[in-house]
């Protein structure tokens, strides 16, 4: 899987980088190769830069000095040094949301993940009987519509009815909070696992970025790192699966809506996901945003609006088709992480984000909140 640097070559990217000269967070751009810094005291945060209505505009005529080449921060891996130039994750004060069951292949797999009850070998035997009751049947059902309910009353009469199905194709999608402001990590940067966990995998997603409008002005890349045996006992556990130390991983930039790149490109893009364990393991998966049971401005109706407003806005990680059965040593265990694989997702308009796995509780800690952001904007004469 190779994603060269001419990506970003054209369109409008903005991202967000470490600068230890003044020990915070600066807005950049790409220009020639090189990251180009934006910060001002009119946009000091990329919130306050997508709240412009010419924010792509904008961008494009910004100037300021250089704080590093694209290629040397994009080959970044690992432990990143606080005294070193390196990628954040572009997001700032956004709340982060995720919308969950988005497609219907898996929408199958939380079923057997919710039936399995975390136990990968009755997980084989309840995907046998749910495929041969479903099929294929679900993956261009229209979520909401009044074939999904037919589909609904027939998945009842066979005893196979899920809350995951309720909210693969009834008319209410799930979405729910990701990450605590400020706490996603970015490329090049270690991803976490909560140590109680022993089934795991990536979610290669896209993310939609809106501001308190309900605005879509652009998108990016993310994992949402998934524990399954943790959501897969019971549901009420999903905060506890998907919130932790390092957890939620965008990047490497946010591309804004432009003349080159719209929602349409959103709406068929695809997906590229390659594992690289230590232990010579490769994965590789896809994702298809053209499979999607709900259109993307839907889920992010149902997100923002009059029911529930996001001052700062919003990112939207809108659900991945990707749903590993692949073993990973032991026959019919399928995949899990190992500690050290490195995971790529990659999209040819959007770039690539490369983050290596750990466990949560020896990854760097979350540092640097909303406190700390506004102390030292106000410190460097930005707010």
């Amino acid at each position: 899987m190779t994603i060269g640097h001419d990506v970003f070559a054209s369109g409008t990217f903005v991202g967000r980088v470490w600068d230890p000269s003044i020990a915070g967070p600066s807005l950049v751009t790409i220009r020639d190769g090189e990251l180009i810094d934006i910060t001002s005291k009119t946009t000091p945060t990329i919130r306050d830069l997508l709240e412009r209505e010419d924010a792509a505009e904008y961008v494009a005529r910004a100037d300021g000095p250089v704080l590093a080449s694209l290629a040397d921060l994009l080959l970044q891996s690992g432990d990143q040094n606080q005294q070193a130039v390196h990628l954040l994750a572009p997001n700032d004060l956004q709340a982060v949301k995720a919308c969950g069951v988005t497609f219907a292949r898996s929408m199958i797999e939380r079923v057997i993940e919710e039936r399995a009850a975390g136990d990968p070998d009755l997980a084989i035997k309840i995907r046998e009987k749910v495929v041969a009751i479903v099929g294929d049947s679900l993956r261009n059902l229209k979520a909401g519509s009044a074939q999904a309910a037919k589909v609904k009353e027939a998945l009842i009469e066979d005893g196979i009815w899920s809350q995951y199905l309720e909210v693969g194709i009834g008319p209410d999608a799930e979405v729910f909070s990701k990450a605590q402001v400020l706490s996603s990590v970015g490329h090049g940067a270690d991803v976490g696992l909560h140590p109680i966990s022993k089934w795991n995998n990536p979610e290669p997603e896209i993310v939609l970025v809106v501001n308190s409008t309900g605005t879509v002005k652009g998108a990016t890349l993310g994992n949402d790192v998934n524990l399954r045996d943790v959501e897969g006992r019971s549901a009420l556990l999903l905060g506890k699966a998907k919130d932790n130390n390092a957890s939620c991983s965008i990047g490497p930039f946010i591309r804004l809506f432009d003349a080159t790149y719209t929602i349409d490109d959103v709406r068929n893009a695809e997906l590229r996901l390659k594992v690289v364990g230590e232990d010579g393991f490769v994965l590789d998966g896809r994702s298809s945003m053209k499979e999607i049971s709900r259109d993307p401005l839907d889920l992010v109706s149902q997100t923002i609006g009059r029911h529930h407003q996001y001052p700062d806005g919003l990112v939207l990680f809108m659900g991945t088709l990707f749903a590993p059965t692949e073993d990973r040593g032991t026959p019919g265990q399928g995949f899990t992480h190992k500690i050290g694989d490195i995971v790529t997702i990659s999209n040819d308009e959007l770039g690539a984000l490369t983050n290596r796995v750990r466990l949560s509780t020896d990854c760097p800690p979350w540092e640097f909140g909303t406190s700390h952001l506004m102390r030292n904007l106000a410190a460097r004469g930005l707010l």
